[in-house]
């Protein structure tokens, strides 16, 4: 049987004008780091182009060593800049650091990863010496489901960060988290489904 983590780790829901005070358990990742505009940074689609290899050649390793097929999770990202006004009201992509990830399940480990990283780099992958397996444990987050344009997303982060989180009583505490339910190849721009996701704690 096939495994759909998204659909087997609750936080992988998120509910469309509702902002959800949630517990994201200890997850790990392959992770690549960079900077820049998305739209036009080459680091971003080289991270693109190294985490994907390495996450079916993870995939396919894991379903003929271990007999353990799954779902090749969706992209995600951490999203944060020096000044937080630059990601969320004036958008100056320019100034954007991130990490793109991939889920990793839990049954993998670090020599799986490096054996698949090894495979991908054997057939021409550039850059898989970037992509690392680590950790994220974000714990209590509020979450919310944008539908629409990723330059959409302002208003709804101007409500998460100016209203919905202080008002209960919280802080934002890591950096801002998207996944990408929608593949934007194959999606209308006004239909891309994404989770924002926020780690808080409580205010001092």
């Amino acid at each position: 049987m096939k495994v759909d983590l998204k659909k087997e780790i609750p936080t992988y829901a998120a509910r469309r004008g509702r902002f959800d005070l949630v517990t994201v358990p200890p997850l790990q990742y392959l992770m690549c780091d960079g900077a820049g505009d998305p739209n036009t940074a080459p680091a971003y689609r080289q991270a693109l182009e190294a985490l994907y290899p390495v996450a079916y050649a993870l995939k396919f390793a894991s379903k003929r060593e271990l007999d353990r097929d799954y779902v090749v999770p969706p992209l995600e990202g951490l999203w944060w800049a020096d000044d937080p006004a630059l990601f969320t009201t004036r958008r100056d992509k320019s100034s954007w650091q991130w990490t793109l990830m991939i889920l990793v399940p839990d049954w993998l480990t670090r020599e799986h990863v490096d054996r698949a990283r090894e495979a991908a780099g054997a057939k021409g992958v550039d850059g898989v010496h970037a992509v690392r397996l680590d950790n994220l444990d974000e714990g209590l987050s509020v979450q919310t489901l944008h539908v629409g344009s990723y330059d959409d997303e302002a208003p709804v982060l101007a409500e998460l960060h100016d209203r919905v989180i202080p008002e209960r009583g919280l802080r934002m505490t890591g950096h801002h988290h998207e996944i990408y339910l929608s593949d934007a190849r194959r999606t209308a721009p006004d239909k891309l489904r994404t989770i924002l996701r926020q780690p808080v704690a409580a205010a001092r």
